[in-house]
C-alpha cells in the first residue's frame, strides 16, 4: 500500500481570520500589514490577490495597484491562537503531523486510514472541521508523497481539494509547467528555459550527467521529484531550522546609536523564544536593508550554542559597522539564529564554561518573570531611551 499524505494549507490564513473576525471586510481587497507606508504586506485576501498583490510586497505598491486596498494591522497572537486550533483538529486524525508554518502541515495519514475512510475522505473531513469549528477555509492536496501533495494543494486553492493517486502521478505531474517546480526561481528559470526544459516531462527526461553539469548536485534530485519520486517522511520531532526578528524604521536611518537599540530588540526577542522553545543556536545572522530596498546579510558562528541575548547581539552588532558602509541609511534591521540543537539534549562540553551558563541562568530568571507579570515586567535600560 502507497503512503497517504495530506498536504493541508489554510487560504490567506492572516486575511481569513481576520475577514472573519470582521464580517464587512467580506468580498473587499484586504491585506494584513502595518500601519505606515514603509510596511510590508503579510497576508492579502484573494480579492486583493486579483491586483498582483501578494505578501511581501511594499504596502505603498499594493496601494498603487489597488486604490481601494483595505490595509489591516495584524494580530499575532490571535493569529497563534487560532493556529493552535488548527493543529488540535488535525491531531484528531494523525498524530503524524509536520508543521511547516503557522498555517500549513503535511499529515501522513496511511495507518488512518483503516478507522477514517479513504485519504480523499480524511482531508475533506479535516477541512469540514476547520471550516465548521472555525469558520476559515482550507486548501488540501492528497497524494502518495510530500511533494505530490503540496503541489496538489497550491492547485486546489483556495477552498479546494486535489486528489493524485499513485496511478495517475506521470499524466498529472508531466505537463506541470517549470515555474511550479520546487527551487525553480526567477534567477534559475531563464536558464530552465534556455534549456527547452518547460515542465516537469522535459526536466524527468534529461539524464543525471547532463543535469549535475547544468545545475550541480539539485538538477538529478529535482528531476526525481519531476517524476514523482519522493521518499521523505513525515517528520513528527520537526525542529525550527531557525528564528528571527526584524523591525521596518518609520524612516530610513544611519544612527549607529538608534540601531543598535534595534538590533538589541531584535536579539531580545530571538532568545527569549530560544529560551521558551528550549532550543539553542550556532549561527547568528545580521538582516539589513537599505533605503533603495538592497538586502544584505552577514553570518558570524557562535564558539558554543547559545539562546542568550547579549552573546546573540554582540555577534549581530560586530557585524554592523561593515553591513552600515556598504549600504547607508538602513529601513530594516534584523537577527535571526540557526544551526538549532534541543537544550535538553545537548552536551556539556559545548556549553562548559562559568559566563554562559550565568548568561543562560539570567535569561531563565528573565523568562519566568516576564511570564509571570508581563512581557515588560523587565528591559534594558538603553531601551528606555526609545519610550521616552
Amino acid at each position: 500500500m502507497s503512503r497517504a499524505i495530506i498536504h493541508v494549507d489554510m487560504d490567506a490564513f492572516f486575511a481569513s481570520v481576520e475577514i472573519r473576525d470582521n464580517p464587512e471586510l467580506a468580498g473587499l481587497p484586504v491585506v494584513v500589514s502595518g500601519d505606515s507606508d514603509r510596511s510590508v504586506v503579510a497576508a492579502a485576501s484573494y480579492e486583493a490577490r486579483r491586483y498582483g498583490i501578494h505578501s511581501a510586497m511594499p504596502l505603498v505598491e499594493a496601494k498603487r495597484r489597488c486604490g481601494s486596498l483595505v490595509p489591516v494591522a495584524g494580530r499575532h497572537e490571535v493569529y497563534r491562537s487560532v493556529s493552535a486550533d488548527v493543529f488540535r483538529i488535525f491531531e484528531r486524525f494523525t498524530p503524524q503531523i509536520e508543521p511547516l508554518s503557522i498555517d500549513e502541515a503535511f499529515l501522513d495519514v496511511t495507518g488512518s486510514v483503516k478507522l477514517l475512510g479513504a485519504p480523499d475522505v480524511i482531508a475533506r473531513n479535516i477541512r469540514a472541521a476547520i471550516f465548521e469549528e472555525l469558520s476559515l477555509p482550507a486548501s488540501a492536496g492528497v497524494a502518495p508523497n510530500k511533494f505530490v501533495a503540496k503541489l496538489a494543494s497550491g492547485l486546489a486553492k483556495p477552498n479546494g481539494q486535489l486528489v493524485v493517486s499513485a496511478s495517475e502521478l506521470d499524466e498529472f505531474l508531466s505537463g506541470q509547467p517549470i515555474e511550479k517546480m520546487w527551487g525553480v526561481g526567477k534567477k534559475s528559470l531563464p536558464k530552465f528555459k534556455q534549456l527547452g526544459i518547460h515542465t516537469f516531462g522535459d526536466l524527468a527526461r534529461q539524464s543525471d550527467g547532463h543535469l549535475e553539469s547544468w545545475f550541480g548536485e539539485r538538477g538529478p534530485w529535482l528531476a526525481r521529484l519531476a517524476r514523482g519520486e519522493d521518499t521523505r517522511e513525515v517528520e513528527t520531532e520537526h525542529v525550527s531550522k531557525s528564528l528571527g526578528a526584524e523591525h521596518t524604521f518609520d524612516s530610513d536611518s544611519h544612527n549607529v546609536e538608534f540601531l543598535e537599540r534595534q538590533l538589541l530588540r531584535c536579539a531580545l526577542k530571538v532568545g527569549h523564544r530560544l529560551c521558551d522553545a528550549q532550543l539553542a543556536g550556532r549561527v547568528v545572522t545580521l538582516k539589513c536593508k537599505s533605503a533603495s530596498f538592497k538586502l544584505v546579510t552577514r553570518r558570524t558562528r557562535l564558539e558554543q550554542f547559545s539562546y542568550d541575548p547579549d552573546t546573540l547581539y554582540n555577534a549581530a552588532r560586530s557585524r554592523l559597522k561593515e553591513t552600515l558602509d556598504e549600504l547607508g541609511s538602513l529601513r530594516l534591521i534584523g537577527l535571526s539564529v540557526s544551526d538549532l540543537i534541543d537544550v535538553d539534549r545537548r552536551q556539556r562540553s559545548l556549553f562548559d564554561t562559568d559566563g554562559a551558563e550565568r548568561a543562560e541562568g539570567l535569561e531563565q530568571v528573565s523568562r519566568a518573570i516576564s511570564n509571570r507579570f508581563g512581557g515588560g515586567a523587565i528591559t534594558r535600560a538603553t531601551l528606555l531611551e526609545d519610550e521616552d
